[in-house]
């Protein structure tokens, strides 16, 4: 799989993470805050081998294809 980076988040400092990555598959690569809040992953139906992450609004407007 080839990842194309798309954006950072400019105001998260000093790795610039969040980070979105455009893969070659026609798929996302989201690279966030490991959600861990036991309230919040109560609400989720998180299948085993997947994580939840969180990513700043600041950065849904890069989900975009071009």
């Amino acid at each position: 799989m080839r990842v194309t980076l798309i954006a950072k988040d400019p105001d998260s400092q000093p790795q610039g993470s969040p980070t979105l990555y455009r893969t070659d598959r026609g798929s996302w690569i989201v690279q966030g805050w490991i959600v861990t809040d036991p309230e919040a992953l109560a609400q989720m139906d998180i299948p085993q081998g997947e994580i939840a992450c969180e990513i700043p609004d600041r950065l849904v407007p890069f989900f975009r294809v071009k």
